[in-house]
């Protein structure tokens, strides 16, 4: 019997560090696949004959989801729909369907329980030997994912460790718009940890503040070079000058590599400076937006959440003790910045704020 392969895998996301277990596909089997091995179970049916029907079935599933129905095949799959929406009230309107409509395909307890008890599983050895960062956090500011010009990054990890007289060695900051500076500022460097001044490369707008992070190594003396890259952004902080002015600057905040701020801040009520943070939380219960103003500690003070759901000017209130009463900002392109919080930060993105008066 043919073994199903699974690897053991870095959980970046744990603290202290953990696996997880990844099934190892060994073959992906489409139409013609899986007729021609229905065929070879039974060869008194046509391969072609076969295809045919299994689209069929597709098809008429899908119809019977249309017309409001749900398909259980008894020991084998349901089929059915749900909504991914939330109404205020009973009445309502709904979003479009396409935006709140989910298929649920799930497998019955028995088809389970059969299919585990004839699985047979062979353990593969970890992908080839790589540079893993499993976090970055700035030692000043005490944050995840942030790149302070005035901190400290410490990289957590393994596999870290590389020869700082190689030059194809070493730890590279680079914009996702624009800019790339190999770190020089190297306070240690060991397997687990890499502790640095970043040297932060400029980008074409003041709003580009997203960057990431890579570290190449070699681990024998004539092996090759492996270089893998964080998995999360890290950002920049924003300053917001001239607040004790009737008129600020208006500054781009909250966006990735784009050519235009999806998000600018054009004025609000302070009273003296003050470093804050402003988040963007994406809801997966209505998918829309929840923006607020946070302190600098994690699971600190925040102020009321306003919910954003299109373009448009905005009053984000301050929260208890904050010298920023408020701060007003304008949402330019909503889909863009929805789309840059869903896909590019997993529903939370944040941005550090640095307000002078």
């Amino acid at each position: 019997m043919t073994t199903v392969q699974w690897r053991p895998e870095v959980n970046a996301l744990t603290t202290p560090q953990s696996y997880t277990v990844r099934f190892i596909p060994r073959n992906i089997l489409g139409y013609d696949e899986l007729a021609a091995e229905m065929a070879r179970d039974n060869p008194l049916w046509d391969k072609e004959m076969i295809k045919a029907v299994l689209m069929a079935r597709d098809r008429t599933i899908m119809r019977q989801l249309v017309n409001g129905n749900q398909v259980t095949l008894e020991n084998a799959f349901s089929y059915r729909l749900s909504f991914n929406a939330r109404l205020n009230g009973p009445d309502d309107p709904l979003p479009p369907v396409e935006d709140m409509l989910r298929v649920k395909v799930s497998a019955s307890r028995t088809f389970v329980k059969e299919t585990a008890r004839d699985v047979r599983l062979e353990r593969l050895p970890e992908e080839e030997k790589l540079p893993v960062i499993s976090s970055a956090e700035d030692t000043v500011l005490n944050l995840a994912n942030v790149l302070n010009p005035e901190g400290v990054l410490r990289l957590t990890g393994s596999n870290l460790d590389f020869d700082k007289t190689d030059p194809d060695c070493g730890c590279v900051i680079e914009g996702t718009r624009s800019g790339r500076a190999v770190q020089t500022r190297l306070a240690s460097v060991s397997n687990a940890e890499i502790l640095l001044a970043p040297n932060i490369p400029a980008q074409n707008e003041p709003w580009n503040n997203e960057y990431t992070l890579s570290v190449s190594a070699r681990y024998t003396e004539h092996g090759s070079l492996r270089t893998n890259t964080f998995r999360r952004k890290l950002r920049s902080p924003l300053t917001l000058s001239s607040f004790g002015h009737p008129n600020p600057p208006d500054v781009g905040i909250l966006t990735g590599s784009a050519t235009a701020a999806y998000v600018t801040v054009t004025g609000g009520s302070v009273a003296a400076d003050e470093t804050l943070r402003i988040q963007a939380a994406l809801d997966p219960a209505d998918s829309r937006l929840h923006l607020s103003l946070l302190d600098m500690k994690e699971n600190g003070a925040s102020g009321d959440a306003v919910t954003v759901a299109a373009n448009g000017n905005y009053v984000l209130p301050g929260f208890p003790g904050s010298a920023v009463a408020s701060l007003n900002i304008t949402v330019n392109n909503y889909a863009g910045l929805a789309e840059l919080v869903k896909n590019g930060y997993a529903g939370w993105l944040a941005d550090v704020l640095v307000v002078k008066l």
